[in-house]
């Protein structure tokens, strides 16, 4: 997680945002047993944002926020590319 601050501070992100991502990103991980983001990607990123839109019921911006926070994770922290994850719309 310092490195992940690290780089977001690097690219001059604001401070509420470093550390909403990282809320995120930590929200992720526990979503998944705590694995390590590396055993992971798009199928992985795409179960936590139907788990976001469907159990928690969040709008599509704030699981935007959460997929920006994730993808910024996963193509500038570890360098990999994750396809492309999309969101998903809650029922209403």
């Amino acid at each position: 997680m310092d490195r992940y601050r690290e780089e977001l501070m690097v690219r001059h992100y604001a401070r509420r945002t470093i550390s909403t991502y990282a809320q995120w990103v930590r929200r992720f991980l526990r979503f998944h047993g705590m694995r390590h983001p590396r055993e992971m990607g798009e199928r992985e990123i795409n179960a936590f944002l139907s788990h976001l839109a469907t159990v928690g019921r969040v709008t599509a911006s704030t699981q935007n926020q959460a997929l920006s926070a994730l993808l910024f994770l996963y193509r500038q922290v570890l360098g990999g590319d994750v396809g492309n994850p999309g969101l998903i719309r809650s029922p209403d």
